[in-house]
């Protein structure tokens, strides 16, 4: 295939931002994708025989990724936002964070909590990280910042709280409320197996959480996730880029050849004047010859199709409204500290902390013509299930995890979300559960780990774009990288800026 300007190992969405960016600037650009499709785990797929549903299937929601990146490439791209943030129950009632009706939030803390104190540190905090939001998100897209110019940019009292000392640490100081405490940390614990009490790494998740393009705010992808990686890799392409899929990158070398197996076993190789390597960072390690260090994922995935959303205790709220948000399952502070231990004993927990929410609530596009209006999506994503609880036995571990979060969803419903599942024309019940060796089987994501390694701080004393490695032609553009994490671009945008400026 010969010689390029620009070889991209990996079609994920950071592989394709950095092609698009590259060919528009006039570089020859090749993409090698080892799956049949491009987008990695950005991706919309129809989970279920008969059933015509476009799930996310693994990412998601919208946060990272930069406004800048979607004018930039003249991205087809429409991400909604959801009124209600959150429903967490409480007992017969629940806490609902309404964004348009302050004073109805208000109340529903005071229910809750007693008063008015936690939802007067609940403003007062979520302002805080909000102006580092704003101070920080436009950093993730220069050169690397020094920690010290970071701390001065977000001051003082943020620095002491999201940075410095463990977030649990902040979060007991400023709330009184268990229930409170608990909403507020499940951000330092998606996909991250911690202790927020002591761990630092729970600060840095929560950070990739609340600083997502200068909000925090989570969107909803119209379309689902492979409408992201979609029209990302439409920009590419109408940019000139070259992309071939089934072709899986088994040797990189420092002089910038690369070596690819097609689905026919025949190997190829091609000459870039510089690789970009969109790999989990242990698959680069094996196709440089190195050892590789495998991480640790910490989820259990669950996608649903309901033929009705479940009833709840507290009458008083519409479900709608209570899954159109992020609805929290048994995750207050004492009941995410209890799970951990019980994960790090090696035991799946036995009222695993959960949430879930219903793309269709907010986007029905995903539903065939068939079913809307009689069925909705939901997406569960469950917390300290790290990879060590599947080794042994995948299948069996995989089915207890499932039966025991289906326990934990029911003990704060008002009827048990089997008696909602969708049958799919088969028979079959519309649900899917993917553990972190699931990850690591299915899509090639070394310990299943979402964010391909433990999170790094958003700055660095070393200088440059975060991209680099100690080989002249081999930059990094996916989850490698200095900064990323989740479904950004930035990398990927990063390690185009560091060629072309």
């Amino acid at each position: 295939m010969g010689a390029y300007d620009v070889v991209v190992a990996g079609g994920g969405h950071n592989g394709l931002v950095a092609a698009a960016y590259l060919a528009r600037a006039g570089r020859r650009v090749l993409v090698l994708e080892r799956q049949g499709h491009t987008g990695g785990l950005a991706i919309s797929a129809r989970a279920f025989p008969g059933v015509d549903v476009r799930l996310s299937r693994y990412s998601y929601l919208v946060s990272l990724l930069p406004t800048k990146i979607v004018k930039d490439l003249g991205l087809r791209l429409e991400l909604r936002g959801r009124r209600y943030a959150s429903y967490t129950p409480c007992g017969d009632t629940g806490l609902l964070v309404d964004g348009e009706d302050e004073g109805r939030t208000a109340a529903s803390f005071r229910t809750v909590t007693g008063g008015d104190a936690d939802h007067r540190a609940w403003r007062d905090f979520y302002a805080m990280t909000a102006r580092t939001a704003d101070t920080l998100a436009p950093t993730l897209l220069e050169p690397l910042r020094p920690g010290r110019e970071v701390e001065r940019l977000v001051g003082p009292q943020a620095w002491q709280d999201l940075f410095a000392r463990p977030i649990g640490e902040t979060v007991d100081e400023r709330f009184a409320d268990d229930t409170v405490r608990g909403v507020v940390l499940t951000d330092a614990l998606i996909g991250t197996f911690a202790d927020p009490g002591t761990d630092l790494l729970a600060n840095r998740c929560f950070l990739y959480h609340v600083i997502g393009d200068g909000t925090g705010v989570w969107n909803v992808p119209v379309g689902g996730m492979g409408a992201v990686s979609g029209a990302l890799e439409a920009a590419a392409r109408q940019a000139g880029a070259e992309i071939v899929t089934g072709a899986e990158v088994i040797g990189i070398s420092p002089a910038g050849e690369v070596t690819f197996r097609t689905a026919d076993e025949a190997e190829h190789t091609v000459t870039g004047g510089h690789v970009l390597v969109n790999l989990p960072p242990a698959v680069f390690d094996r196709v440089l010859g190195r050892t590789p260090s495998v991480p640790e994922g910490a989820q259990l995935k669950v996608n649903m199709v309901l033929n009705r959303l479940p009833r709840l205790k507290d009458t008083g709220v519409d479900p709608a409204a209570a899954f159109s948000g992020t609805f929290h399952i048994n995750e207050s502070r004492d009941q995410l500290a209890t799970a951990y231990a019980q994960a790090s004993r090696g035991e799946i927990p036995a009222l695993p902390p959960a949430e879930v929410y219903c793309h269709t609530l907010t986007d029905p596009s995903i539903l065939g013509p068939e079913l809307r209006g009689k069925a909705e999506t939901m997406t569960l994503f469950g917390l300290h299930m790290p990879a060590r609880l599947f080794r042994k036995n995948p299948d069996k571990a995989r089915e207890e995890a499932l039966r025991a979060t289906f326990a934990s969803m029911n003990q704060v419903l008002a009827e048990p979300i089997e008696d909602c599942l969708l049958r799919a024309p088969d028979g079959t019940l519309c649900v899917e559960a993917k553990s972190p060796v699931d990850l690591e089987n299915e899509a090639g994501l070394p310990g299943g780990h979402i964010f391909h390694r433990d999170l790094s701080w958003p700055y660095g004393e070393e200088g440059g774009w975060g991209v680099e490695t100690e080989h002249e032609r081999i930059l990094l553009c996916g989850a490698a990288a200095r900064r990323g994490g989740g479904v950004s671009g930035i990398p990927g945008h990063n390690a185009a800026m560091a060629l072309l400026r």
